[in-house]
């Protein structure tokens, strides 16, 4: 994407673990219902594979495909809001998670990128994003 041409955000926070328990947790149904207020995501986790998050109900809140997986470093996938008409008429962004080893932690930068400027959808995952990966963090 051009640097005129899109929006992005980037999170970056640091968990003490091991990049395969941080991989787990952003992979793992049961794992992520602790973190990321009852939501999980639904996938098989390889290239080409169909991608949802749902809510605690199972309604659709995200949804997209795997683009690039390479356990326990870098996931990334098409994300498209499902349930905001505003968000959803945007299109997919690009979601990339990045795990690096760091003195008995993992680094994990999340960036979201969409081929829109100014960006609806940036502003909701600018606000959830910290607070998702802060319980992460926590657990």
């Amino acid at each position: 994407m051009s640097e005129t041409a899109h929006s992005d955000y980037v999170y970056v926070t640091y968990i003490r673990a091991t990049p395969e328990k941080v991989w787990e947790a952003l992979t793992s149904p049961d794992f992520q219902r602790q973190y990321w207020f009852g939501m999980h995501q639904d996938c098989e986790w390889r290239p080409g594979a169909p991608w949802k998050m749902l809510f605690s109900d199972g309604r659709v809140a995200d949804a997209g495909q795997v683009l690039e997986i390479e356990p326990p470093v870098r996931l990334v996938l098409e994300w498209r809001n499902e349930f905001r008409p505003e968000l959803t008429a945007e299109g997919a962004s690009r979601c990339t998670y990045l795990l690096e080893p760091q003195d008995g932690a993992v680094k994990l930068t999340v960036r979201h990128e969409i081929a829109a400027r100014p960006s609806k959808f940036i502003e909701p995952v600018s606000g959830g994003c910290p607070l998702v990966l802060s319980n992460l963090t926590s657990l």
